[in-house]
C-alpha cells in the first residue's frame, strides 16, 4: 500500500516511482500541486518484473525508455521516493548504448497499460480525476 507523503517529502527534480504488481514506473518530479495533492511528473523508465516460475530459469527484468512520453499528473500519496542506490544504476543503464532497453512504440503501450492497471487498483486515491491524466508536450 502506498504511503502518505506530504508536500515536504517530495521535491521538484526528485526521482520517484509508482509500483504496481511488481512493475515500477520511475519518473522525475516536475512540480508538486499542493492545493490538489497531485504531482506532475515526467516518466523516465518502466521496469517489468517477469513472473517467476520454478520450472523455468529466471527471466531478466524488461526495461522501457519513457523519456519521450507525455508527462503525468497523479496523486501525490501514491509516489514513493526512489533511493539513490537504486536510481543511479538505472540511469546509467538508461543511457548505455549497449543496454537492452525498449525504445519503440511498445514503450508507449506498456506505459498506458501500467497507468491503467495502477488507476484501477488505486482509484480511491483520485479525488477529481475520472481517468489517468497525461500532459502532452
Amino acid at each position: 500500500m502506498p504511503s502518505r507523503h506530504s508536500r515536504l517529502d517530495l521535491q521538484p527534480c526528485q526521482i520517484v516511482y509508482l509500483e504496481c504488481e511488481g512493475d515500477r514506473l520511475y519518473a522525475e518530479t516536475i512540480q508538486i500541486i499542493e492545493s490538489r495533492q497531485l504531482a506532475w511528473v515526467r516518466p523516465l523508465l518502466l521496469t517489468e518484473d517477469p513472473p517467476t516460475d520454478s520450472n523455468f530459469p529466471p527471466q531478466p527484468i524488461i526495461w522501457y525508455d519513457l523519456r519521450q512520453q507525455a508527462d503525468l499528473v497523479w496523486p501525490l500519496t501514491l509516489f514513493q521516493p526512489a533511493l539513490d542506490t537504486e536510481v543511479i544504476p538505472l540511469l546509467v543503464q538508461l543511457n548505455s548504448p549497449n543496454a537492452d532497453i525498449k525504445r519503440s512504440s511498445l514503450a508507449t503501450q506498456q506505459l498506458r497499460s501500467f497507468i491503467e492497471r495502477h488507476w484501477q487498483i488505486y482509484h480511491s486515491h483520485f479525488q477529481t480525476l475520472d481517468r489517468p491524466q497525461f500532459i502532452l508536450d
